[in-house]
């Protein structure tokens, strides 16, 4: 049997997932979710086999349980929103169901997912890297916990080895990401890669002193000093 989760936040469209799932034999529905928090538990705890995924979601995005749970394989995607079945197709990650659907291309999908079974594609973390629009907030998951941090809310973010230190709300998270990463996903108009190791807001920059001829450090409105190299001081004056 392919265990199977349904994830979205329109009672009928899960009603009708369900509908057509019966017609199959060999699929098993372990379970529902109305919003992204609930999915990233349930495919944590359960690894169903096989996931249907809505992308537009209140709380959190398809793409963001994607981004948290890891998730590289058994995914199709169910959305109202072309430009998201575009995407999802131009990087071949996965197949997906542009609403609204009928169930003779549900079981195309279907067909496809069963052929792939227990690939993996590096294409769904790419779409999960790569969201449509401008970042708006991070995502961090702590153990069971998922923590959702408004960009404006970010003073610095900091490399260590391989996560990175977000300093946010008066809070310290850590997340599995490099800082270059980060970096081209902010808007580089807020976001000033100062040093090799740091990222700063210049929303929460208080002001800039010299220590030595080439030597600078950022104050910050919260008191903290980051570090600033040659090249990222000349990234900050051409903002300021």
């Amino acid at each position: 049997m392919i265990r199977t989760l349904i994830v979205d936040d329109e009672p009928l469209a899960r009603r009708l997932l369900c509908e057509y799932l019966r017609s199959h034999d060999d699929m098993e529905v372990i379970g529902e979710c109305e919003n992204g928090f609930d999915a990233v538990k349930a495919i944590t705890d359960l690894n169903p086999d096989l996931v249907f995924l809505d992308i537009q979601m209140p709380r959190l995005t398809g793409l963001e349980v994607l981004e948290l749970t890891g998730r590289d394989h058994g995914v199709i995607f169910t959305t109202a929103f072309d430009q998201y079945a575009l995407k999802a197709f131009d990087l071949r990650a996965v197949d997906y169901l542009l609403k609204p659907f009928a169930q003779t291309r549900f079981d195309e999908a279907l067909a496809r997912a069963r052929q792939l079974m227990g690939q993996t594609s590096a294409g769904l973390q790419a779409l999960a890297a790569q969201p449509i629009g401008k970042l708006e907030r991070l995502l961090i998951r702590d153990r069971n916990q998922v923590h959702v941090v408004p960009l404006e809310t970010v003073i610095c973010v900091e490399a260590q080895d391989d996560y990175i230190q977000i300093h946010a709300q008066g809070k310290t998270y850590l997340k599995t990401q490099s800082l270059s990463d980060l970096e081209v996903r902010l808007d580089p108009a807020l976001f000033v890669r100062v040093h090799r190791s740091w990222i700063i807001n210049l929303a929460h920059l208080k002001n800039i002193e010299r220590l030595a001829k080439d030597s600078f450090v950022a104050v910050l409105h919260d008191g903290r000093q980051v570090p600033i190299s040659r090249a990222g001081h000349e990234r900050v004056k051409a903002l300021i």
